[in-house]
């Protein structure tokens, strides 16, 4: 049943993280990765509420494991940084890692906050 939750999970958040990457590039461009750290951002937020609340395993399985594993993305994040330093940007690679790791940390930290705060 976990697997299938994880699974349900994931078939938003993918096409959720594809979907915000898209529309975000439409309206900022590609010269910088802000699709991926507004997905990444998102994500981690509500995995930091999720995480604050606590929610029972199934619903843990199917939005933190399952949506918010898809619809952040470590790898697209690391190829962009990388992409971004060989093709002679490398100050944007820097600024891209810099950015994205405190905001990623804090916006769980946001998250978890938020959910403490709750009556």
């Amino acid at each position: 049943m976990t697997m299938l939750l994880i699974a349900l999970g994931a078939a938003v958040g993918a096409p959720l993280r594809y979907l915000t990457d898209r529309a975000v590039q439409a309206r900022f461009g590609t010269a910088f990765p802000w699709g991926t750290l507004t997905v990444n951002v998102a994500g981690s937020t509500l995995l930091g509420f999720l995480v604050g609340i606590p929610v029972s395993p199934a619903v843990g399985a199917l939005l933190g494991t399952g949506l918010c594993g898809a619809l952040t993305t470590y790898s697209t994040f690391s190829y962009e940084t990388l992409r971004l330093a060989r093709s002679d940007r490398p100050g944007r690679a820097l600024g891209n890692a810099l950015l994205s790791v405190p905001a990623t940390l804090t916006a769980a930290t946001v998250g978890y906050a938020l959910a403490q705060a709750l009556p």
